[in-house]
């Protein structure tokens, strides 16, 4: 028996199932900026680029709704997803403008995890230093307008496709993004304080998309790649305070660089019910479970769930 299929398998299920202490060797800055990094990665894989009118419609209109959680140890980053665009169909071209809201929570339990941070260079402990951090009851709104451009042509090896490009505002408004902490070990130990990450993140971002067609009368099938940059990359913000200090800064100005805003790339697999003109993003809700727990690290599990309405097909 060929037991390579068994080995990959065993490795997906505990790469799903690992428990929150695996992920805690990664300090509490590290995660804090990836979890607001992979809700606006779900953000991009869900932007709605692939909306058709029915029939010789001049224009047609389409919202969507989901949902998005995503986890490190007992940190978490969740919420609904909203969106509303317009579509206008032009010859072999399509247009289209959008706007989304996503309004987030940021939460926590205990979390044990090493204190390490590097938008400052005065804090007096040996860091990384473990800690216990709790209290966090903060919220993330992302939210923005975006435009694209689409053209339906034929690529060699690639057949008949798609090809969609664009660019979005984008801000993401981190609030009460603040933990309690409290030093465990070395000559610190007992010494409390509070981190905070709470900050507005505003990006430009362009993206560009391939997205092919299938289907019959009742049901469209539209499997698509895309990609996203957000400009400019940006130093994490933070402020830090215990006993006898109160510190500010930036990753990028106490030189660590500008690291806020990942690159993203996203698989998609959209199913249409074209009587009801419903959409479910399934590829979405996949790669993304899948893949970003492996693109950033420290992440145990990363959901969402896409649903979009287009103005009925006559």
């Amino acid at each position: 028996m060929d037991r390579n299929p068994l080995r990959l398998a065993a490795i997906f299920a505990l790469s799903l199932a690992c428990s929150p202490a695996a992920f805690a060797q990664h300090d509490i800055e590290f995660v804090s900026e990836h979890l607001p990094e992979i809700a606006m990665d779900n953000r991009y894989a869900a932007l709605p680029l692939w909306a058709d009118c029915a029939g010789d419609s001049r224009w047609c209109g389409g919202v969507s709704a989901g949902y998005a959680t995503t986890r490190s140890g007992t940190l978490s980053i969740d919420g609904a997803m909203f969106a509303a665009s317009l579509t206008w169909p032009r010859k072999h071209w399509t247009f289209s403008g959008f706007a989304f809201y996503d309004p987030l929570t940021l939460s926590s339990g205990v979390e044990h995890r090493p204190l390490n941070v590097i938008f400052t260079k005065d804090v007096p402990y040996s860091m990384p230093v473990a800690a216990e951090f709790t209290n966090l009851d903060g919220s993330a709104h992302d939210y923005g307008v975006g435009f694209a451009a689409r053209r339906e042509t034929t690529l060699p090896l690639l057949g008949k496709v798609n090809l969609s490009a664009g660019l979005l505002w984008q801000v993401m408004s981190l609030r009460d993004f603040r933990y309690d902490y409290r030093v465990l070990e070395g000559a610190d130990a007992g010494a409390i304080g509070t981190l905070d990450y709470s900050h507005d993140y505003t990006q430009w971002v362009p993206f560009a998309g391939i997205a092919w067609s299938l289907g019959n009368d009742r049901w469209h099938y539209e499997p698509h790649v895309q990609f996203a940059l957000p400009l400019p990359r940006q130093g994490m913000v933070g402020h830090i305070t215990g006993p006898g200090f109160d510190l500010s800064g930036d990753q990028e100005s106490s030189g660590h660089g500008a690291h806020f805003g990942d690159p993203s790339l996203t698989i998609g697999f959209d199913v249409t019910y074209l009587p009801w003109n419903l959409s479910v993003d399934i590829g979405t809700a996949i790669t993304q479970a899948v893949l970003e727990p492996q693109i950033h690290e420290g992440v145990s599990q990363d959901l969402v769930l896409m649903f979009r309405w287009g103005s009925p097909r006559r």
